[in-house]
């Protein structure tokens, strides 16, 4: 068996997590994986989360310096390591394409939270990258009313599936994910020598 360097990222249930525990691995970070599949009462359900002092609207390009405003504010906010590390958003990356798609809540003009998605070629298939809210506006259900928003859009538009992921200890990302239906269907670690 040949053994990666140091951090690897595994499932928790591979032999090899116990194999390189015992070499003197040891556990860093655990991480999960979820999914939500979106039937007719999903979708009621979202529809009906709402934070009534917030607009959310897909982002545009027109978007942009107050999407890498945001991302730079939240930059600090990932925990879990190289499993769900954020690299930084360039002003490329920044500007939502058909297959990278991007929802934001505004407070007037001020853009409090994100959320951007990875969809597949069929369009019934979306993976959230990430969702990040602004300090101040967090504990206020923004970021689970602005990811049920933007997944009725994409229900709308034909996506049957949602994954997300995240760092264990990332406890408000769970909660969230919770309140939308998500499941968590996968458990990772990262292990370093």
């Amino acid at each position: 068996m040949t053994i990666q360097p140091s951090p690897k990222v595994l499932p928790a249930a591979d032999p090899q997590v116990a194999q390189l525990c015992a070499r003197g691995w040891r556990i860093t970070e655990e991480s999960f994986g979820a999914e939500l599949r979106i039937t007719p009462g999903v979708r009621q359900q979202l529809a009906r989360i709402d934070t009534p002092d917030l607009c959310t609207r897909p982002l545009v390009a027109d978007d942009m310096s107050c999407v890498l405003d945001l991302d730079a504010l939240t930059l600090g906010d990932y925990p879990g390591g190289v499993a769900t590390a954020h690299a930084p958003l360039t002003r490329k990356t920044a500007c939502p394409t058909p297959t990278r798609r991007a929802w934001g809540a505004f407070r007037d003009s001020e853009l409090v939270a994100m959320t951007w998605f990875d969809m597949d070629a069929s369009g019934t298939f979306a993976e959230i990258d990430f969702t990040v809210v602004a300090p101040r506006w967090r504990g206020r259900g923004v970021a689970t009313a602005l990811k049920a928003a933007a997944i009725v859009a994409l229900a709308n538009a034909g996506v049957e599936r949602v994954r997300t992921g995240g760092s264990m200890r990332n406890t408000a990302i769970i909660r969230t994910n919770e309140a939308l239906g998500f499941v968590i269907d996968e458990h990772w670690v990262t292990l370093e020598e």
